[in-house]
């Protein structure tokens, strides 16, 4: 899935970059692309991924530093402890390019 989200993206932005149709299709596209990242759904996917990643990631850190101790360098340690106590949903915190401001 990660594999195709990446080829439409490059697809898109391929497309855009590349195109000839001019500034007004230019225009039409990022108006489509701000109101899709503006719907509901599509925020709160994006906000349902980026904790389910961070769930994984705690998750990923506690099985690994179980098997290797101590080797884990204190800045990833540091690191995995701040994706864990992050709260996706706060404003002004939102790195999706989505915030209402």
């Amino acid at each position: 899935m990660r594999y195709k989200v990446t080829f439409v993206v490059g697809l898109a932005l391929g497309y855009v970059l590349g195109t000839r149709a001019g500034r007004e299709r230019y225009e039409q596209l990022k108006k489509s692309a701000r109101q899709i990242a503006q719907n509901p759904a599509v925020r709160n996917a994006a906000e349902t991924a980026g904790h389910t990643g961070r769930e994984y990631a705690g998750k990923a850190f506690a099985a690994v530093s179980e098997k290797v101790g101590d080797a884990v360098p204190d800045s990833l340690a540091e690191r995995v402890r701040g994706l864990r106590g992050r709260t996706g949903g706060q404003a002004g915190d939102d790195e999706w390019g989505t915030s209402n401001t």
